[in-house]
């Protein structure tokens, strides 16, 4: 289950309904998803072929297309990351560089867990957005965010893009951003 540390004030936030309308109130969407849903060998797995890939996918395909029938997203993918990603440190280099998107970006998480860093309003500043599975956030498109892993390294996420081509990043320059 979600939760949020406003970096500012080390404020926590938990439970399903708060962690919502507090992330609706900057902007954020957020939702649950059932990860049980998901066959039991896939809960823990990081290293994917890509009939697993497709089974998480159709494991959530109801939840993917009523989503993206509300969002207006075409396209969606699976990524997941570990340890055994190659080029992992790489990956991460370029995740975790304050950023923008012209479309929103949009993580379902299926198993592990992340953070992402992202600029509320003046009176919240940058807040951690801890994930594990089930949980779903679109940040907004021109919304300052980041993603990162948390210390175990392990995450399978679905990913919703309107662009068919995925998203680009966009560095945001911001001098009240510190790195935790």
């Amino acid at each position: 289950m979600a939760e949020i540390r406003i970096r500012n004030t080390n404020e926590m936030i938990t439970g399903e309904e708060n962690v919502r309308n507090f992330l609706e109130g900057q902007g954020v969407l957020y939702e649950h998803w059932n990860p049980n849903k998901l066959d039991a060998s896939l809960q823990d797995k990081f290293v994917l072929t890509d009939d697993e890939k497709q089974a998480i996918l159709d494991t959530f395909d109801d939840e993917i297309r009523d989503l993206a029938a509300r969002r207006g997203y075409r396209t969606w993918d699976i990524i997941a990351l570990s340890d055994a990603t190659p080029n992992i440190e790489e990956l991460l280099k370029k995740f975790e560089q304050v950023h923008t998107h012209t479309e929103d970006e949009v993580r379902a998480i299926t198993a592990g867990n992340g953070i992402f860093v992202i600029k509320g309003s003046d009176d919240v500043g940058y807040m951690d957005v801890i994930l594990s599975a089930g949980d779903v956030i679109s940040v907004p498109e021109n919304k300052p965010h980041y993603f990162t892993l948390m210390d175990n390294r392990k995450i399978v996420a679905v990913r919703l893009f309107i662009e068919t081509e995925g998203w680009i990043a966009h560095p945001y320059a911001d001098p009240s951003f510190q790195q935790a």
